[in-house]
Parts: structure tokens; sequence; C-alpha cells
């Protein structure tokens, strides 16, 4: 048996993706191909490309991941010692994950009654979410120059394991994983560069509807030099009927502010570094250990600009949002971004831990790649709502992510935090559905 230090040793050293899910294909067709005319051709492309998938198999696949998540929750409630995690395989179909608990029997029937299949495994839910835990409260205790080395961490569902990020620089820094993670896993990718790389496409601003995915600037009006470059998400309406746009809390370059007379001011970008027209203030902004994201409360002008319920791509054709849904790994989605455009992968982890200089829990991860400037931009699963761009582990162009992922297993990812957990933080505010 190796000794628990070079276990740890090899497992910073390791660069295996863990998180990362295996492509989705061949699923059935969904019976109402009709239903394809409601995606852009940008976005079907994009799904065709990433995914491997027609127009018809993602909305099935992503309907079937909806229902499976209500029923997971359900199982999650009934039986909390044998419950560990619900996904969708390769193929599309429901797999549910069953640890030796009370309630075990019980359980697999439920799971054979709905016509899902069951996988059983060593660890339950709980027992990863302690695991989890565990961690979280280690990097608690480190220096701060080692706590900004561990990039990510989260539940591996489909292996029944955690996992854990740590940057490439880690060894040589003296980091060493404590002994309850010597048995775990990690893999070293570089930590989050949200920096902007190259000028992306920019739709004219102004009159036009504004929508999810296109460009704006967030900026601090006491220092006009602190500006944030993102994507808008989610068009919607707060809890006194004001129209709003949801975006990602580091966008706004002065989050303490927001609400107050003092807050950021948002912008349309005309150009990378111009500012078009002022739309909105930053009415909450939210940095913190559960979420990543900012209502902008939409300036009385501009308010026809936000009344809609459109998601696009600059340049291109409009996605209509008809609802919101929960991740669960396996399905898939896709995102909106002022810097990659459309970009689809499949949901790798439910609950996943980031760190942007502050962590934030409880949030998801996919395998799609997003650079910097894609941040606030709209996620979504067949055409529903799912959540915000917060950060990716990529800062190269996505047309030689597939490279990079071959020679060094350094697939890109991107972290989000969920819109319902958006709309859970905010009682009254509500996305635009119709």
């Amino acid at each position: 048996m190796r000794h628990a230090r070079a276990r740890r040793a090899a497992l910073i050293g390791s660069a295996a993706l863990l998180l990362l899910a295996p492509t989705l294909a061949h699923a059935e067709p969904a019976t109402a191909a009709s239903a394809t005319t409601a995606l852009p051709p940008e976005l079907v492309t994009a799904i065709q490309r990433d995914l491997g998938l027609t127009a018809e198999q993602y909305l099935t696949q992503a309907d079937t991941g909806q229902q499976l998540v209500a029923f997971a929750n359900t199982l999650r409630e009934k039986y909390p010692d044998a419950f560990a995690g619900a996904w969708l395989d390769p193929s599309g179909n429901p797999l549910v994950g069953l640890a030796d608990g009370a309630g075990k029997d019980d359980a697999r029937k439920a799971v054979e009654d709905q016509g899902y299949l069951v996988k059983d495994v060593p660890n339950s839910e709980r027992a990863l979410d302690e695991e989890l835990n565990r961690a979280h409260d280690w990097v608690a205790t480190l220096p701060a120059p080692l706590a900004k080395l561990i990039g990510a961490a989260g539940i591996d569902v489909v292996n029944n394991r955690m996992a854990i990020q740590v940057s490439d620089t880690a060894q040589n820094l003296g980091l060493q994983l404590p002994d309850f993670l010597a048995a775990g896993d990690a893999f070293v990718i570089p930590l989050p560069d949200l920096g902007s790389l190259a000028p992306p496409p920019i739709d004219p601003p102004g009159g036009l509807a504004s929508q999810g995915g296109d460009s704006f600037a967030g900026t601090d009006m006491a220092d006009m030099a602190g500006k944030a470059h993102c994507s808008l998400g989610f068009n919607g309406t707060d809890a006194a009927g004001e129209v709003v746009t949801l975006t990602a809390g580091h966008c706004d370059p002065n989050a303490a502010t927001a609400g107050t007379p003092a807050a950021s001011v948002a912008f349309d970008m005309s150009g990378e570094g111009v500012f078009g027209d002022r739309f909105g203030t930053f009415a909450r902004s939210v940095t913190d250990d559960v979420a990543d994201y900012s209502v902008i409360r939409i300036d009385d002008h501009a308010t026809d600009r936000f009344r809609n319920n459109l998601i696009r791509v600059p340049g291109a054709s409009s996605l209509a949002i008809d609802g919101t849904a929960d991740p669960v790994v396996g399905a898939p989605v896709c995102k909106s971004g002022r810097r990659t455009g459309y970009r689809c992968g499949t949901v790798t982890s439910t609950d996943f831990v980031m760190n942007l200089g502050y962590r934030i829990s409880h949030t998801f991860a996919a395998n799609i790649c997003t650079i910097g400037g894609d941040s606030g931009g709209p996620i979504v699963t067949g055409t529903q709502a799912l959540g915000i761009t917060s950060v990716s582990n990529f800062s190269a162009p996505c047309s030689i992510s597939r490279v990079v992922a071959s020679l060094s297993s350094d697939a890109p990812w991107v972290g989000a935090t969920p819109i319902n957990t958006i709309l859970r933080d905010n009682p009254g505010l509500s996305v635009n559905t119709h």
C-alpha cells in the first residue's frame, strides 16, 4: 500500500477531469418534431456540433432530465440514507444511485416502478455531502495563498465520489491534501481567467430588444476605469413590478453599493471598450458562499427593450424562454454569451463549489467552453432557464478546446448559479416566460 503522502502527491499531480460526463447520443426523437421550430438555427447547429444530438433528441432529453429531478427530490426526502444521486446516462436514460441504508429496498422498488434503472453504489448522497463539507472546513484552515490553489470541488455523482480541483502549482508550493481526501480524486486545471482575449461581435444597442447573451458593461460611477464587460442573462420582473435583467454578481464592479444611490451603472456596449447607452443600475449583487448573481433594475426609458423572454447570440435569431428548470447530471444544456455564442454540453455536477476569490457552494457545472466576457450569460436546458454563467477554467478560443482536451485532459467546464436558487433568494422575482 502506498504511503498517504505519496498518494496525496500523486493526486495533486493528476490531470484527469473527473466531472466530465460523456457526450449524449442516440436518444429517441421527440414525438412532436414541431417543437424544434422554437430553436434558433444557430442553437441547433451548436447542439449537433457539441452534443451529437438532433434538436428533437435535445428537447426530449431535457424534458426527461426535469422529470428525473422531480422524482429524485421525492426519493431524497423519503430515503435520505439510501439515496445516492440521479443522472442521465450517455444515451439519455435515467439512473438512480442507491447505497446501503435504511429504506433501500423500498427505494429500489420505487425507482423500478418509475421505469428507471438502479445503480448500487457504496456512498449515499448524504455521506458525500458530509465529505464535501469536511473539505470546505479544511480549505478554511489554509493560509490564504494556499486556499487560492483550490479552484473548485464537487460531488461526482456518476462515479460516486468527491472531486476537487487543485492548481497545477499546488505541489510546488507545498500544498498537501489531508488524509481523508487521500483516497479521493483531484483534477488539475488552471484557476479561472476572466480576462478579455479579443474583441467580440456586438449587436447595435439602443432601440432594439435587449436579450440574454447581449453585451454590456457594469461601471462603478466613482471610478469609470473600474468596469466589467459581461453578458446579460434572463429578463424578468421583481417583487415591486419593476423590469429587471439578471447577470453574474462579479459583473458588478462595486457589489457592496448595489441598491444604494452609489450603485454601479449598466451600459450597452457598442464596441470593445466603447460604451453605448445607459440602461440600468445594479439593485442587488450577491457574491457570497451561496450564489453569484446580480439583479439590474432597468431605467424607465429602456424598460420596453427588456420586456421580453428572449436569449440569443449576436446577429442571430432568438430563443424564447418558457419556464425554469433544475440541473441534473447528464442533462443537455446550452449557453449563450457575448464571446463564444451558443455552446452546448452536459451537466457534470449539481453540488459544485467554485472559487472566485470567494467561495460559492451548491452551484452546478457543465462541460461547456466558456471564456471571459461570457460571465452573466444564460444557460438553458431545452427551452427553460437553468442558470447564470459564473466561471470557467478555459481562456483559449473554443475552436481549440477539443485539441487542448485531447493533449492534456484539460477539458473546458463552466460553473453556474442555478436560476431557481436566485428566484428563491428573491421572493417575488420572476423570469419572463412569455
